[in-house]
């Protein structure tokens, strides 16, 4: 489980009592598709025949500029998770952060999902000598990506949630 208990309410789009506008909302969504694109290839190189998870991605980012619904990205993300249950380690690890981008226009909390699966990806691929140090550059990567708009926001729910999402945020 990576959502919380209690929610932030900075998380919580502000027609749903919250204050998150729609733009950061935006940036959180297409933050996560870049996490998730980053280790998309885990994924690939196992299953090149399968579209879903990079499928996933692609709603997420059409949700940011109105192309599709919230409930379309969701649908897209719901796929992506589909790909990854049969699939162990790195590439399914990598599909389930697809799908969790996709999630983000519904939840924005799921952007967490993206870039701890992401991590959990590359610690996969490294193997258990090179896991955690590969697992931190891939955290220190995706901050660098972050927008500075939601930058502080991010980092402070990494902390929050950090034992939730297998305490992958810390390096």
């Amino acid at each position: 489980m990576i959502l919380p208990e209690v929610r932030d309410p900075r998380l919580i789009t502000i027609r749903r009592g919250g204050t998150l506008t729609d733009a950061d909302h935006h940036l959180l969504a297409l933050w996560a598709a870049t996490c998730a694109e980053h280790v998309l290839h885990l994924f690939e190189e196992a299953r090149p025949d399968d579209p879903r998870p990079r499928e996933a991605i692609e709603h997420a980012r059409r949700w940011t500029r109105g192309e599709v619904t919230m409930m379309r990205s969701r649908a897209a993300g719901g796929h992506a998770m589909g790909a990854a249950r049969p699939l162990r380690g790195a590439p399914r690890f990598a599909a389930y952060a697809a799908g969790q981008a996709a999630c983000v226009p519904h939840v924005a909390e799921h952007d967490l999902g993206a870039a701890a699966y992401a991590i959990k990806a590359v610690q996969a691929a490294a193997g258990e000598g090179e896991g955690a140090a590969a697992g931190r550059r891939e955290c220190r990567w995706q901050r660098e990506q972050l927008p500075d708009a939601v930058r502080e926001l991010v980092l402070d729910d990494q902390r929050a949630r950090n034992d939730i999402c297998w305490s992958v945020f810390e390096v």
